[in-house]
């Protein structure tokens, strides 16, 4: 089923708290540590968290064909598929499906060859991004994610190739030198879906995504890429990591999903791009 699209609209950054998938946990005060973990359990209970492991498949309709993905509930938060993931999926899904005439939140970007994913999870949004792209992809995460990653590229491995595509899986911790460097920045289009999650990585992710959009300054033959993030709101500090990104980057709202029945919010999904430096003032070289 294709999904509704709204005109862009600003993000509000209020001061809800807004709940994993949107659970009705009413708390309004400040949310402590003692409040994150509440949360935290009840999103592990709303995954399926306690059950050793679930495999689904999720229809391409552009495509014609499914991408197949094994969750493990049981491993924690990391191995489960979150609601934005679907989002971005249906995303790129409606876009190819549309004909070229039609515009659709995504015909601004190039999506047509090389992708990278941002904390990939399941691997989802990066499989199906390169099967219904016909591109390549690579999906990322941390260490200990990385079986589970590859289990899911080589479940789909017959399918990809049939689309004359194909997904890499490469650990990237946010804010290692040394990952960012092994994995590069020579893409066009980076994905991430419920990466804003806790604030003690706010500050590694936004240096991940500064080295991934800003680019080698000496290679001036490559387009620099955009990064496509879905997001759920779920915490009020949520905000202090888009006034950080805002600092940073241009950050535009480009798709706003409509809240689920007795939901507050939707999935949002956001277009990050890097500043444009501003050239030296004009009589600057004279006064050196």
């Amino acid at each position: 089923m294709d999904i509704p699209f709204q005109t862009k609209q600003e993000d509000s950054d209020s001061d809800l708290e807004i709940n994993p998938l949107n659970v009705f946990l009413q708390d309004d005060h400040n949310d402590d540590d003692e409040d994150q973990m509440r949360l935290l359990a009840t999103e592990e209970e709303n995954l399926g968290g306690g059950t050793g492991y679930k495999q689904e498949q999720h229809y391409l309709h552009s495509i014609k064909t499914s991408v197949v993905i094994r969750q493990l509930p049981c491993q924690g938060l990391s191995f489960q598929l979150w609601p934005a993931a679907t989002t971005l999926v249906n995303l790129l899904d409606h876009h190819h499906k549309s004909s070229n005439h039609i515009r659709t939140p995504l015909s601004e970007f190039c999506l047509c060859r090389r992708i990278l994913e941002l904390g990939s999870g399941t691997g989802l949004a990066g499989i199906a991004a390169a099967a219904i792209l016909s591109s390549s992809c690579v999906i990322t995460d941390l260490p200990h994610v990385l079986p589970n990653l590859q289990f899911n590229a080589d479940a789909n491995s017959t399918m990809l190739l049939s689309r004359g595509a194909s997904v890499n899986v490469a650990p990237l911790r946010w804010g290692d030198k040394d990952d960012m460097e092994l994995v590069g920045r020579e893409f066009d289009i980076i994905l991430g879906s419920d990466v804003v999650y806790y604030d003690y990585l706010y500050d590694p992710l936004l240096q991940t995504l500064r080295f991934l959009l800003e680019g080698d300054e000496k290679d001036t033959s490559q387009a620099a890429p955009v990064f496509l993030m879905a997001h759920l709101k779920r915490w009020k500090k949520d905000s202090v990591f888009f006034r950080k990104a805002r600092k940073m980057f241009n950050v535009e709202v480009i798709h706003t999903d409509t809240p689920n029945l007795g939901c507050r919010i939707g999935v949002v999904v956001y277009c990050f791009s890097g500043k444009k430096k501003q050239p030296p003032a004009r009589g600057m070289n004279s006064l050196q």
